[in-house]
């Protein structure tokens, strides 16, 4: 039989781990990808513990909520980068296109005052 106490151990232990992970991966700057990995991986292994805590096995609640968590963080972390590299790309056209005006414009002023 498990003790309450040992349960509560086990929670807190597998939260510990997860704040610890979270905060180790913080040494360099992350992607929008790596991020949401682990933002997902933290949240599903807390959640996890928390579930697996009332089903007597906080320990496996946390492994399996940390997988799944970070398996839907990558793939929707993954789409929000994409959605990062397009603006990026097209804001690179749109300023590329306002040089081009603006090279443009000074060329016709600069023949309008030739005349």
């Amino acid at each position: 039989m498990i003790h309450r106490g040992s349960t509560m151990n086990g929670v807190t232990g597998a939260l510990i781990g997860a704040l610890l992970l979270s905060l180790a991966s913080c040494a360099q700057p992350l992607t929008t990808r790596e991020k949401g990995t682990l933002t997902g991986g933290t949240l599903g292994a807390a959640t996890g513990a928390i579930i697996g805590a009332a089903t007597g096995a906080p320990g496996a609640g946390a492994a399996i909520g940390g997988a799944l968590g970070a398996v839907t963080g990558a793939l929707t972390s993954d789409q929000l980068w994409a959605q990062e590299t397009l603006l990026t790309e097209q804001q690179r056209e749109i300023d590329a296109l306002r040089r081009e005006v603006r090279r443009q414009r000074e060329e016709l002023e600069r023949l309008a005052q030739e005349r």
